[in-house]
């Protein structure tokens, strides 16, 4: 198949692209670098330094012809939402219906979203939260995630777009960026290795579902065999607070630093925790990667660096 992957520089989806690649498929990348990094790039891919907004898309969707669009180029930090909801709605939402129009235009079969678990809900009602959740985003970035997939259903019954829309919990692991807002993980471990105190918000027990990215990088591969549009949860069904991520990422890197808690966060979602369930039943799918493993894995990336 041919396929484009958005935000093909960035964390989650260079592993991504590496895997598809891999699996014998014809790649190329959409990526303005805002967030990403060029040292992500496959060089396998055929790359294009483009924003998903510009005019541009046209001609790339004309002249390739793809296949399939895996879409993961977002504005992703829940914080500069709030503070700019604008520029968030410009990228999330506008940026998707440039793609979307142009799937249409140049008849893309299958369209795969990246959308997020935690912000869509909002604070949970159940533990851990179905894809049945009620939706009640506390954040501009939230609402404009949940409005895409309000979009693609749309373009499904219209146009007859399949989708297949991947609500992610926390997403860590290898070549996440350490220098944004978001990612703790990422942020913590570049912290301990410079003998520096990352900061806690507030009383750290606020949770999280953390899952690792390889076993996002196995349901974006299983997403490409569905037949039908669905919507699928990609997480643990487990909780983890700061604090319990703090104390494994303090031992693994060997800094043995002090905890130091700040300010908590106004209007930070407490708790947040996907059910896996739709997705281990329909598709087989569960996650492999424990925690501990998958921390230890990071922190060894980080350090090789």
């Amino acid at each position: 198949m041919k396929i484009l992957v958005t935000g093909g520089a960035g964390f989650i989806a260079s592993h991504i692209v590496d895997a598809y690649l891999q699996e014998g498929h014809d790649v190329a990348i959409l990526d303005n670098l805002s967030s990403g990094r060029e040292v992500n790039v496959n060089p396998r891919a055929e790359f294009f330094k483009v924003d998903i907004q510009d005019e541009r898309v046209a001609e790339i969707f004309a002249e390739q012809q793809f296949d399939v669009v895996n879409h993961h180029a977002a504005q992703m930090d829940v914080r500069r939402s709030v503070a700019d909801p604008q520029f968030d709605a410009r990228t999330n939402v506008l940026g998707t219906l440039n793609l979307l129009e142009n799937c249409v235009r140049n008849k893309v079969g299958k369209f795969i979203f990246a959308s997020t678990g935690g912000a869509v809900y909002g604070e949970q009602e159940t533990f851990p939260a179905s894809e049945e959740h009620p939706t009640w985003p506390l954040s501009p970035y939230g609402i404009t995630k949940l409005t895409c997939e309000k979009y693609l259903y749309y373009y499904e019954q219209v146009y007859g777009l399949q989708h297949v829309i991947l609500r992610y919990a926390n997403v860590y692991g290898p070549r996440q960026n350490p220098h944004g807002e978001a990612g703790v993980v990422a942020i913590f471990i570049q912290k301990l290795f410079a003998g520096e105190e990352p900061v806690i918000n507030g009383d750290g027990k606020q949770t999280r579902d953390y899952v690792y990215v390889s076993d996002l990088v196995r349901m974006n591969k299983i997403a490409l065999d569905l037949k039908k549009s669905d919507i699928f949860n990609v997480g643990t069904s487990h909780e983890t607070d700061v604090n319990t991520i703090f104390e494994h990422l303090n031992r693994f890197t060997g800094a043995d630093i002090q905890e130091n808690h700040g300010p908590a966060k106004l209007g930070e979602q407490l708790r947040s925790c996907l059910s896996f369930a739709k997705a281990e039943a329909k598709l087989g799918w569960r996650p492999e990667v424990d925690l501990e493993t998958g921390l230890q894995s990071t922190v060894n990336f980080f350090k090789g660096r």
